[in-house]
C-alpha cells in the first residue's frame, strides 16, 4: 500500500474513533496550498511559483523537487540546501495576474517538515492583502527544529504577528484579513549551513471568530510627563470590516512594571466590552494617571495587562512610561561634558553594552529589543527602506523607533545612521550628487561644501541624524571597486575636498549639529582602504577589496594617514575603520585587520591626532578577526571601537561583551571611554531633548534649489580629456545623433549606492539623464542606444558609454567586471564616430581603457557618475557652461600599468593626473617666455588665489601646447604640478609645468 494511502486510512479510523469525530466533521476539507509533485513551477512574479532570495549573492537557498519514497504525501518533496551569512529563504507567490486566494474559513496552515534535532528556528510568514504577492503585508511566526524525522507543523493563524521589522508594503490594515491571501514564504536559519525537505502545505481546521477579529492599541509605549495621564486607546478590527457576531470583552489591569501604585500611579483596573454588532475601527480608551512626588527620578514602567475574549489579542503589552525628570543630564543648560559624567555613573554595565551596539533596522528580532537590550544605535544597510520609500515613511520609522527607546530607565535616545554617500541616496526622489570622483574633478571646495549641506538638510528631515560618509579613502589602483568614493589619488586633493565636512556637521566645534539641517558626519574607513594590492583580498570573490594595504611607514603616513589629521582637525564626529589589513613593512606583524589594530586607532587617531569623537566598526566587521565572538569582540574593543556594528548578531554582542567586562578582559574604564563618546555625540545633536524627526525641511528634498547644486557639480565634474577642432562646445543649430547605453539610464548615470547598495540600471529615481539635458537644450536631438539607426544627416554624434552600477567589492575587476567598454558600447562608439565627428562620454566610477579607439573619437569626455542631474553635462555640452574639470586620479593606457599614480617613478599615461582643458572663451596664451613670468609671479604671490590663478594660465598654456602628443616625459611634471598646486606651492608648480612643455 502507498505511505499515502496508508496515512489517510490511519487518519480515516482514527477519526472513527474519536469522541470528537462530530466536531472534526464539521471542518472544511484540508486546502492543498502545495503538493510538490510538479505542480507549482520554479518561477515569479506576476507568474505563479516558486523563488528564492536573499541579502547577497550567496544567501538564496538552492531548491529542487527530489523523489522520496518516504514522501509523506505523494512521491516528491521540496529539498534544498543554505548557507545564510545575513538572510535568505524561499517563497510560494500566487499569481499576480489572477485573483487572491480566500483562507478565512480555516484555522491554520500546516505542513511536513523533515526535522534535523539541531534547536534551529525557521521562520514563515504568510502574505495578507496588497496588489500582489510582493505587495502585500507579512505575517509571521516560527517553529523550532527540535525534532528528527518527518513531523506535521501545525501554526493557527492566531500565531502570525504582523512584521515590525520588514514590511514590503507601508501597511494596508494591520489586520489578518485572510480573505485576500498571496501565499507563504519560509526564512531558513543563518550561520552554518544545512538542507531541509517540506512537502504537504496545507489549510485546516475551522476557522473562529478571533480569526476574524483583533483588538489593537494605538501604541506599545505610551511617554507621560510625571503627573500626567497616558490615554491608550483600544480599537476593534475585523476582516474586511464586518461587525463582529459575538461580544469582544477587553479586561485591563495596571500590573508590574518599576513604578510604585499609589506612589507613582493611580492604580486603575476594569473591562471594555464591544457587543456583537459592533463595527469594526470602533475604539475605547482607558487613562491612566500618574503622580507627582517631587523626586528626580529615571524613568518608569506601567505596563497595561490587556486580557481579550472573542478577538486576537494585541502583540505586545502597552507601556506606560512616566519619562525621567529633575536629573543632572536632563538640563539641556549643563555642559555637555558634565551631562555625560553624570549619566554615565548612573548607568548599569547593560546599559553601557547596548550603548555600543548598532543593529540593523530590519534585524530586530522584536521591536521591544530596543528597550530590552538599551540598545544605542540602529542603522539602515544599503537599500534597506521603509515602504513606501518617502521622507515621511522614513520619519514615521524612525520615530517609531526612538519612541521605543522612551521605555529604557534613562531614555537614551538612538542615534539613527545610513550611507549617505552621494545625498541621500537610499530615499526615492532624494537630490544625488555625482559620486566623490566627480567632486574631487571640480577641484571646487566650496562646491563639496555645499553639496555636503544639500546632503545634511535633506536626511536631517527624515528623522536621520547620522551619515557614514565622507570616504577619505585615497585610491590608488583603480581595479578597486569603491574607487568612485574616493575623490582621487593624491591625499592632497582628498583633503582639499574635506570641506565637505562642514557642509554635513556645521561649525568644528559640534555647535551646529542639533540644527534640523545638520548630521553627524563619519571619515572613513581608516586607514588604507584604498592601497590594498591587487589580489590580496581573501573576501569571498573580491579581488582587491577587503584585501591587504602593504606600504612603509612613510607611504601609511604621507598618503593614507593625512586626510584623517585633516578631518580631525576638522571636528568629524566619527570614524570607521577600514575592513582591509596592514601590513607596514618593518614593524614585525605582518597583516593585520584595521578592526585590530590598536596601534592605530587608540595610539594614532585617538591620541596623536586628538579625535575625540566615537569609532565605529564597519558592517559585521568584527566577524572577520581571527578567533570567536568572545575574541573578536574583546580585540575590537580592545582596539579602540567604542560601537559595533553587528546587523543581525545584537543580542549575542551585547551578552559577549559583558561576559567580557565581567571576567576582567575588558576594562570597565575603556567600556566608559567608549559610552562617553557615544553619549557625548549624543548630545551634541540634541537628541536628548528633540529624539523624534524635525521633517521641517522635507518640502526641500529634492527641491529646485537642491538639485541646483546638483546640477553644478555635475557640470563641474566633466573632465575633458581631447577636444580636437573645438568639437566641443556643441552649438544647438546643430543635428546631433545620440547613442550608447548611458544616454539614458538614470540608474546607470547615479551608480552604486543609489536606493539599493548596488545600484541598478534604469529607471530607479527621479532625475534627468544626461539625453534629457541635452532634449532641455531645445536642440535637435535624435536617440538610437544601439547606432541602429540611420547614422546620415547628422553634424555631430555624442556616444554616452561606460559602465553599470555596482558597490564595494562586487565592483572588483576580475570579479565579474574590467576596464573595458561593453561590446555593445564599443559598436555604437565606432558606428557613429565612422559615420561622423563624435564626442564619447564616458560615465563610470573609474578610467575605462578606451586607447585604441582615440584616434577615432574627437572629443573625449570623462563624465565619471554625475548623479540625477543630467541637465548639468548638458550645460558643459552646449556651453552653458565651461569645461573646468580636472582627473582626479591617472587615466592609464593599459590594465598592465595599474596600479599607476601621480608621483610614481615611471609615469606614462593616456591622460596624466591634473589633465583637463577647459571651454572657456578667453585661455591664456604665449608660450615659454610667458610660463617664465608666470613661475616669477608665483614665487612673488602673497595671496592663494594670485598663485593658483597663476598655476591655472601655465596648464592651460601646457596643455594646448601638449595636445595629443603626451608622453612619459611630459606627463610626470604636468601631474607633479597639479599635487604641488594643492600643496600651495604655486612656483613650484609652475616650474613642474615649464618642465612638461619643454618635453612636448
Amino acid at each position: 500500500m502507498p505511505r499515502t494511502a496508508l496515512l489517510v486510512s490511519t487518519a480515516l479510523f482514527a477519526a472513527l474513533l474519536s469522541p470528537t469525530a462530530a466536531h472534526a466533521a464539521a471542518d472544511p476539507a484540508p486546502t492543498p496550498v502545495d503538493r510538490f509533485e510538479g505542480e507549482v513551477p520554479f518561477a515569479s512574479q506576476p507568474a505563479e511559483g516558486i523563488f528564492t532570495w536573499g541579502s547577497d549573492a550567496d544567501d538564496p537557498p538552492t531548491l529542487r523537487l527530489a523523489d522520496r519514497a518516504d514522501a509523506p504525501e505523494g512521491e516528491r518533496v521540496l529539498t534544498g540546501t543554505y548557507a545564510i551569512s545575513g538572510w535568505g529563504g524561499f517563497t510560494h507567490d500566487y499569481a499576480a495576474t489572477g485573483p487572491a486566494r480566500d483562507w478565512s474559513a480555516h484555522q491554520g496552515i500546516r505542513f511536513w517538515w523533515e526535522g534535523r534535532g539541531d534547536g534551529r528556528r525557521i521562520a514563515f510568514e504568510i502574505k495578507d492583502g496588497g496588489a500582489h504577492g510582493e505587495a502585500s503585508e507579512l505575517w509571521t511566526t516560527s517553529f523550532t527544529d527540535d525534532f528528527t524525522g518527518w513531523k506535521r507543523v501545525e501554526i493557527p493563524f492566531t500565531d502570525f504577528a504582523y512584521r515590525t521589522d520588514y514590511q514590503p508594503v507601508g501597511g494596508i490594515d494591520h489586520v489578518l484579513g485572510l480573505t485576500r491571501m498571496w501565499g507563504y514564504a519560509v526564512t531558513l536559519p543563518t550561520g552554518a549551513g544545512g538542507d531541509f525537505a517540506l512537502d504537504g502545505v496545507e489549510l485546516y481546521g475551522r476557522a473562529d471568530q478571533s480569526l476574524r477579529a483583533s483588538v489593537i492599541t494605538d501604541a506599545a509605549v505610551y511617554p507621560v510627563t510625571e503627573g500626567g495621564a497616558a490615554t491608550v486607546r483600544v480599537t476593534l478590527a475585523t476582516t474586511g470590516s464586518a461587525p463582529v457576531d459575538e461580544p469582544v470583552t477587553v479586561t485591563y489591569e495596571t500590573a508590574g512594571g518599576t513604578a510604585t501604585p499609589g506612589r507613582d500611579y493611580t492604580p486603575v483596573t476594569g473591562a471594555l466590552t464591544f457587543p456583537a454588532g459592533t463595527a469594526s475601527g470602533t475604539s475605547r480608551t482607558i487613562r491612566i494617571p500618574t503622580l507627582r512626588d517631587r523626586t528626580a527620578e529615571a524613568a518608569e514602567t506601567i505596563p497595561l495587562k490587556l486580557t481579550v475574549t472573542g478577538a486576537k489579542a494585541p502583540a505586545e503589552i502597552p507601556q506606560i512610561v512616566v519619562d525621567a525628570h529633575g536629573l543632572p543630564y536632563l538640563n539641556s543648560k549643563a555642559p555637555v561634558r558634565k551631562r555625560v559624567a553624570d549619566l554615565l555613573s548612573r548607568m548599569s554595565l547593560a546599559e553601557k553594552a547596548g550603548q555600543m551596539t548598532q543593529a540593523e533596522r530590519g534585524a530586530l528580532t522584536a521591536p521591544g529589543d530596543i528597550a530590552a537590550y538599551d540598545l544605542g544605535s540602529l542603522l539602515s544597510g544599503g537599500g534597506s527602506t521603509p515602504t513606501p520609500n518617502t521622507p515621511e515613511a522614513w520619519a514615521r520609522m524612525i520615530d517609531g523607533f526612538q519612541l521605543r527607546a522612551r521605555a529604557t530607565r534613562f531614555q537614551i535616545p538612538l542615534i539613527y545612521g545610513v550611507d549617505a554617500v552621494h545625498g541621500h541616496n537610499n530615499l526615492v526622489g532624494a537630490t544625488v550628487m555625482p559620486h566623490n570622483i566627480g567632486i574631487g574633478a571640480t577641484r571646487d571646495p566650496r562646491l563639496a561644501q555645499r553639496t555636503g549641506e544639500v546632503t545634511a538638510a535633506e536626511v536631517r528631515a527624515t528623522g536621520v541624524p547620522w551619515d557614514f560618509a565622507p570616504c577619505l579613502c585615497v585610491t590608488r589602483d583603480e581595479r578597486w571597486g569603491r574607487s568612485y568614493e574616493s575623490f582621487g589619488e593624491d591625499p592632497a586633493l582628498v583633503e582639499s575636498m574635506e570641506t565637505v565636512i562642514q557642509g554635513l556637521q556645521g561649525a568644528p566645534d559640534g555647535r551646529d549639529l542639533k540644527d534640523d539641517d545638520k548630521v553627524l558626519a563619519t571619515a572613513k574607513h581608516f586607514v588604507g582602504d584604498g592601497g590594498t594590492t591587487y589580489g590580496s583580498s581573501t573576501t569571498g570573490s573580491y579581488t582587491i577589496d577587503q584585501g591587504v594595504t602593504e606600504v612603509t611607514r612613510d607611504q601609511l603616513e604621507a598618503i593614507h594617514l593625512a586626510p584623517y589629521q585633516e578631518a580631525v582637525d576638522r571636528g568629524i564626529g566619527t570614524v570607521m575603520p577600514s575592513y582591509s589589513s596592514l601590513d607596514i613593512a618593518g614593524d614585525g606583524q605582518g597583516p593585520v585587520k584595521m578592526h585590530a589594530r590598536a596601534d592605530l586607532i587608540n595610539g594614532v587617531l585617538k591620541g596623536r591626532m586628538g579625535f575625540d569623537g566615537f569609532v565605529i566598526s564597519d558592517w559585521a566587521a568584527i566577524d572577520q578577526l581571527p578567533g570567536d565572538l568572545a575574541s573578536d569582540v574583546r580585540t575590537s574593543v580592545n582596539a579602540g571601537l567604542d560601537m559595533i556594528m553587528v546587523p543581525y548578531a545584537y543580542r549575542d554582542f551585547t551578552r559577549t561583551l559583558i561576559d567580557e567586562v565581567t571576567a576582567g578582559r575588558i576594562s570597565e574604564r575603556r567600556i566608559d571611554d567608549a559610552v562617553s563618546r557615544v553619549l557625548t555625540q549624543k548630545f551634541r545633536l540634541g537628541l536628548f531633548e528633540h529624539p523624534y524627526a524635525d521633517t521641517t525641511g522635507a518640502a526641500r528634498i529634492g527641491s529646485r534649489e537642491h538639485r541646483a547644486v546638483a546640477r553644478q557639480a555635475a557640470a563641474e565634474s566633466q573632465v575633458l580629456l581631447k577636444n580636437s577642432g573645438g568639437l566641443l562646445p556643441l552649438k544647438t543649430t546643430e543635428k546631433v545623433y545620440v547613442a550608447g547605453s548611458n544616454a539614458d539610464d538614470i540608474g546607470n548615470q547615479t551608480g552604486g549606492w543609489t536606493v539599493t547598495w548596488q545600484g541598478a540600471s534604469g529607471n530607479t529615481t527621479p532625475g534627468t539623464t544626461i539625453l534629457g539635458g541635452m532634449r532641455a537644450t531645445g536642440a535637435s536631438v535624435t536617440y538610437s542606444r544601439d547606432a541602429s539607426a540611420p547614422l546620415t544627416g547628422y553634424d555631430v554624434g555624442v556616444v554616452v558609454v561606460g559602465e553599470t552600477p555596482y558597490a564595494e567589492g562586487v565592483g572588483d575587476v576580475g570579479n565579474g567586471h574590467d576596464l573595458e567598454l561593453s561590446p555593445a558600447d564599443r559598436a555604437a562608439v565606432d558606428r557613429v564616430c565612422a559615420a561622423m565627428r563624435c564626442a564619447v562620454l564616458i560615465v563610470s566610477g573609474r578610467p575605462q581603457l578606451i586607447g585604441d579607439r582615440l584616434g577615432s573619437i574627437d572629443a573625449l569626455v570623462a563624465s565619471w557618475l554625475p548623479g540625477t542631474e543630467g541637465d548639468g553635462v548638458a550645460d558643459v555640452l552646449y556651453g552653458r557652461r565651461p569645461f573646468t574639470g580636472r582627473l582626479p586620479v591617472t587615466w592609464p593606457r593599459s590594465e598592465t600599468q595599474l596600479p599607476i599614480n601621480v608621483g610614481d617613478t615611471t609615469y606614462d599615461p593616456q591622460y596624466p593626473y591634473g589633465w583637463g582643458l577647459t571651454t572657456l572663451t578667453k585661455t591664456s596664451g604665449g608660450g615659454l617666455s610667458t610660463l617664465y613670468r608666470l613661475a616669477d609671479t608665483a614665487a612673488r604671490a602673497h595671496g592663494e588665489g594670485a598663485g593658483r590663478g597663476a598655476v591655472d594660465r601655465a596648464r592651460e598654456i601646457v596643455q594646448r601646447h601638449l595636445g595629443d602628443r603626451i608622453t612619459a616625459a611630459s606627463a610626470k611634471p604636468f601631474a607633479e604640478a597639479d599635487h604641488l598646486l594643492l600643496s600651495g606651492r604655486y612656483a613650484q608648480a609652475v616650474r613642474k609645468l615649464i618642465a612638461a612643455y619643454r618635453a612636448g
